[in-house]
C-alpha cells in the first residue's frame, strides 16, 4: 500500500517536470527561430544596400562612355607627337587601333625588344605554350612572383591571335567526359580562382572549364586572373572556354580599376598592354552552348535574342558595349556626295547608297542590342521583357521570355552570372535559369559565398560553395551579419555625405519652423528622391540618424533630427577644406573615383605627381563630365588649398586620400 501510494504521489511530479522541460524547449525553439529570422532580415536588408549602391554606379552609361572615350583619346594611349583626335569616324586614336587578325607586327616587335634582366627569377614562358607552363604560372602567382613584361605581353598577344579564330558562339561537349565546370564572376579575386582549382582540379582534357565573364575589375589581382585564364586557354584551346562579360570593356576598366592596375604594375610597358587588352576583350566569344542543350552567357537574354544572328556578328566591332559603334551614315538622302564629278554620283546611285547606309545602320543597331542583352540583362520573376533601368543597360526578362527563347533554339537551360548571390548560386524561372557567381566576400568579408557548378550530360547541375579566408570561418553567424551590416551602413553614410548640401536644403524646406526635425515619412521620401536607391529608408533611419558625432538623438515623438545624418569630420583632417565651399567638397567626394582616373590618365610617367597646370586641366575635365557648374574661381580656390611641392607638382594620391578620410564617418 505504501509503495502504491508513493508511486501515485510521484507520478504528478514526474509529469510536471516533463511538461516544464517541453515548455522550455518550445520557448527556446521560438526564441531561436525569431533570432534567426531577425538576422536573416538584417542580412537581406544589407544585401539590398550593397546591390543598390553597386547598380547605381553602373547607370548613365552613355555619358560614362563618352567621357572616358574622350579621356582616352586625349591622354591615356597617345604616342608622343600624336594629336588627340583620330581620323574621320574613328572612336579611338591611331595608336590604339590594330588591324584585325591577331598580333600587329609593331606590337610583336616591341614585345621582342623588351629585355629580361639576368637576375629575373620569375616564370619564363615559351610559345606555343605547353600545359606545364600554365601550371608553373599558377604556382608562381601563388608565391607572389611577378611575370615579366615581355612574357606577359607575349601571352596577351598569343591569346588575342587565338581568340580571333574562335567563333562568336562556341560549342562544348560532355560526350567523352563526366561533366564540365562553369565558373561565374571572379572580379580579380585570384584566391577564389586558386581555391576552385584546388577543389576541382586544373583545367585540362579531363576537366574542361567555362569561365563566364567578368574576370577583371574591382579585385586587386585582375591581371593575374586574366593571365592565368589565357594561359590555360592557350594550353587547352578545346577544353577552356572564355565568355565575355560586361567588364571586359575598356570603358568599364577605366572606371573600375583594371586599367589603373595594369599601368601601376607595368609602368614602362603598361600603355601598350592596355591597348592589347582592349583589343583582346573585343575578340572574346559571347556565348557557349553545351551539348546543344544549355546556353551559357554572362548576363542573360531578351525577347529578341537570336543565337544565329549572334553567331554571325563581327564582335570585334563592339569594342565597348556601352554604345553602338559610330554609324556609317554621314549624310541625308538628299545630300550630295563629296565628289559630285564622280561617274558614280548619279541621283539614282546616290539614293541607293544612302538607303544602303541607312539599312546598314539599322542592322548595326540590331547587332549592338544583341550584344548588350547577353552582357547586361537580368532575370526577374514577372513575365515580359522591359528595359533594365536599375543597371542602365540590357533588359529584365521573365520566365515566359526564357521559355520562348530556349524553345526557339531547342535548348533546355540558361546559365548566366552577372549578379552576386549570397549563396554563390541561384535557380529561377522554374529551374530553367541558373545564376553562378564565383567571387566570395564580394561586397565585404563574410557578405557572400562563391560557387562553381558542374554540369553533366543529363543537365543535372551540382554546386560547390566556398568562402575564402579563415577569418570568416571563425566568426559566428551573428558576428558575420553585424560586420557586413556595419560596412553597408558606412557605405550609405558616405552616400549621404556626398549629397549633404542637396539633402539639407530639402530638409530645411520641409522644416519651415527650423525645428531641426522632420517626420520619418518625410525624411525617407526626401532621401529616396535625392539618392534614388530604392531602399527601405523608414527601417534604416535609426541606424543612419542617431547620436553620432555632431548628430542629434532621435526625437521622442518619433520624428527625425535630420542633422544627425551627417557626422562631423574628424579632427585634424579639415585643413585641406578650410578655404573651399561645401558644395565643392561634396563634388570632389562624390566623383573622386572619376577624378582619380583622370589623374592616372594625365600622369604619363606614372610617377604619382602632376603639375599645377595638369591639375587644372584634370579638374576642368571632371567639371565638364559632372556638369555641376564648377567655375574657374572654384578651381583656383581648390588649388590654393593644396600643398604643392617646390617644383609645382602635387602628389594626387595624397590629395585623393585626404578626401577619402576627411568626410568618412567614424
Amino acid at each position: 500500500m505504501g509503495c502504491g501510494s508513493s508511486s501515485r504521489c510521484r507520478q504528478p511530479a514526474a509529469l510536471s517536470k516533463t511538461q516544464r522541460a517541453m515548455k522550455s524547449a518550445v520557448l527556446i525553439q521560438r526564441w531561436y527561430r525569431r533570432h534567426v529570422a531577425r538576422l536573416e532580415a538584417r542580412r537581406q536588408c544589407t544585401w539590398r544596400i550593397f546591390q543598390s549602391i553597386e547598380y547605381a554606379a553602373e547607370q548613365d552609361q552613355l555619358k560614362l562612355h563618352n567621357f572616358f572615350s574622350s579621356l582616352i583619346e586625349q591622354h591615356t594611349l597617345r604616342e608622343p607627337g600624336e594629336s588627340g583626335a583620330g581620323g574621320e569616324g574613328d572612336e579611338v586614336p591611331r595608336w590604339l587601333r590594330c588591324p584585325p587578325g591577331g598580333s600587329c607586327e609593331e606590337e610583336s616587335a616591341l614585345c621582342d625588344a623588351i629585355q629580361v634582366p639576368g637576375d629575373y627569377t620569375g616564370p619564363r614562358l615559351d610559345f606555343p605554350l605547353a600545359p606545364g607552363q600554365a601550371v608553373a604560372l599558377v604556382n608562381a602567382f601563388k608565391k607572389k612572383q611577378v611575370l615579366h613584361a615581355r612574357f606577359a605581353l607575349r601571352l596577351l598577344l598569343e591569346a588575342r591571335s587565338l581568340l580571333h579564330h574562335l567563333p562568336t558562339v562556341r560549342h562544348a561537349s560532355t560526350a567523352n567526359r563526366r561533366d564540365i565546370t562553369v565558373c561565374g564572376d571572379l572580379h580579380g579575386q585570384l584566391d577564389d580562382l586558386f581555391l576552385i582549382f584546388y577543389k576541382n582540379g586544373l583545367p585540362g582534357v579531363d576537366r574542361p572549364y567555362i569561365f563566364n565573364g567578368d574576370f577583371v575589375d574591382r579585385g586587386s589581382r585582375s591581371l593575374e586572373v586574366l593571365l592565368v585564364l589565357l594561359a590555360f586557354l592557350l594550353a587547352h584551346p578545346h577544353d577552356v572556354f572564355l565568355n565575355r562579360g560586361n567588364h571586359e570593356d575598356y570603358v568599364m576598366n577605366m572606371r573600375y580599376g583594371f586599367t589603373k592596375e595594369i599601368l601601376m604594375k607595368y609602368k614602362v610597358h603598361g600603355r601598350l598592354m592596355v591597348r592589347v587588352v582592349r583589343d583582346l576583350f573585343s575578340w572574346l566569344p559571347l556565348a557557349t552552348v553545351v551539348d546543344g542543350k544549355a546556353l551559357v552567357v554572362h548576363g542573360g537574354l531578351s525577347a529578341a535574342t537570336d543565337l544565329e544572328l549572334l553567331a554571325r556578328i563581327d564582335r570585334h566591332r563592339f569594342v565597348s558595349a556601352l554604345r553602338p559603334p559610330k554609324r556609317r551614315t554621314t549624310r541625308g538622302l538628299d545630300s550630295p556626295p563629296a565628289d559630285s564629278s564622280s561617274s558614280t554620283s548619279s541621283p539614282a546611285h546616290r539614293q541607293r547608297s544612302a538607303y544602303s547606309s541607312v539599312s546598314d545602320d539599322v542592322a548595326l543597331d540590331g547587332e549592338w542590342k544583341q550584344v548588350v542583352d547577353v552582357l547586361w540583362s537580368d532575370p526577374v520573376p514577372q513575365d515580359g521583357c522591359t528595359p533594365n533601368s536599375y543597371r542602365g543597360g540590357g533588359c529584365y526578362f521573365g520566365p515566359d521570355v526564357t521559355r520562348d527563347v530556349l524553345h526557339r533554339h531547342g535548348l533546355q537551360l540558361l546559365v548566366r552570372s552577372h549578379e552576386c548571390k549570397q549563396e554563390g548560386y541561384e535557380r529561377t524561372h522554374g529551374g530553367q535559369v541558373i545564376t553562378i557567381f564565383s567571387a566570395s566576400n564580394y561586397y565585404e568579408v563574410g557578405s557572400n559565398r562563391g560557387a562553381y557548378m558542374r554540369l553533366g550530360p543529363e543537365l543535372t547541375p551540382s554546386f560547390v560553395q566556398y568562402q575564402v579566408g579563415k577569418a570568416t570561418r571563425k566568426l559566428t553567424l551573428r558576428q558575420r551579419v553585424s560586420a557586413v551590416e556595419q560596412s553597408a551602413i558606412a557605405a550609405l553614410q558616405e552616400k549621404l555625405l556626398a549629397h549633404r548640401s542637396q539633402l539639407m536644403a530639402a530638409f530645411e524646406r520641409a522644416d519651415p519652423g527650423h525645428t531641426g526635425l522632420v517626420s520619418v515619412s518625410e525624411w525617407a521620401l526626401l532621401v529616396e528622391q535625392e539618392l534614388q536607391l530604392g531602399l527601405p529608408w523608414r527601417s534604416l533611419h535609426q541606424q543612419l540618424v542617431g547620436a553620432t558625432d555632431g548628430g542629434a538623438p532621435a526625437a521622442p515623438d518619433g520624428s527625425v533630427a535630420y542633422a544627425g545624418c551627417f557626422p562631423e569630420r574628424r579632427a585634424g583632417q579639415t585643413q585641406l577644406h578650410s578655404s573651399m565651399q561645401p558644395g565643392l567638397i561634396e563634388t570632389i567626394y562624390r566623383h573622386r573615383n572619376s577624378l582619380e582616373s583622370i589623374f592616372h590618365a594625365i600622369d604619363q610617367d606614372h610617377s604619382g605627381f602632376i603639375s599645377f597646370e595638369e591639375f587644372r586641366q584634370a579638374w576642368r575635365l571632371l567639371s565638364s563630365h559632372v556638369q555641376e557648374g564648377v567655375s574657374d574661381d572654384d578651381v583656383l580656390g581648390l588649388a590654393r588649398s593644396i600643398d604643392f611641392n617646390q617644383d609645382g607638382s602635387i602628389d594626387f594620391n595624397e590629395f585623393l586620400e585626404a578626401f577619402r578620410l576627411a568626410d568618412k564617418p567614424q
